[in-house]
């Protein structure tokens, strides 16, 4: 069941290519939830840790929201998954990621991780770390 759970995690991640106008477009992301609505428990828990706000979403639009308020200062935004590290019933997903701020030129670099719990073949959790080694101690890995 561990690799299902890392090709679940991959396969949400190919629309990351420029989040920003996939997750603000009300008929783009009605696609993207209809697709996703599968892998994802109606009561998924959804965290920013240690990344400001400290609120925590719910469901498939849960995911929406967080990465909405998440993408609020971004024009541009961009991810690439580094590594896919299965744990089992949880897979880290360490990533680069890179955009541009609204009202600048200038390209931001950020390497966060994220850590997916899966109960029943879904996803039951989705904590984000603003860095790998955050998400990695997460699980009691390092980097």
């Amino acid at each position: 069941m561990s690799q299902e759970n890392v090709e679940i995690v991959l396969a949400l991640q190919r629309f990351s290519d420029d989040l920003v106008p996939r997750i603000r477009d009300d008929e783009v992301w009605a696609q993207l939830a209809e697709a996703a609505a599968p892998f994802v428990h109606a009561d998924c828990e959804i965290v920013r840790v240690g990344l400001p706000g400290g609120k925590s979403y719910t469901g498939v639009e849960g995911f929406r929201e967080s990465w909405l308020d998440w993408l609020a200062p971004w024009a541009e935004y961009r991810s690439e998954v580094d590594e896919a590290i299965d744990g089992g019933e949880t897979v880290v997903l360490l990533q680069r990621s890179s955009g541009r701020l609204r009202g600048s030129a200038e390209e931001v670099s950020v390497a966060p991780g994220s850590v997916y719990t899966f109960r029943d073949g879904k996803i039951a959790r989705y904590e984000v770390y603003p860095e790998h080694s955050a998400a990695l101690e997460a699980v009691g890995l390092r980097e």
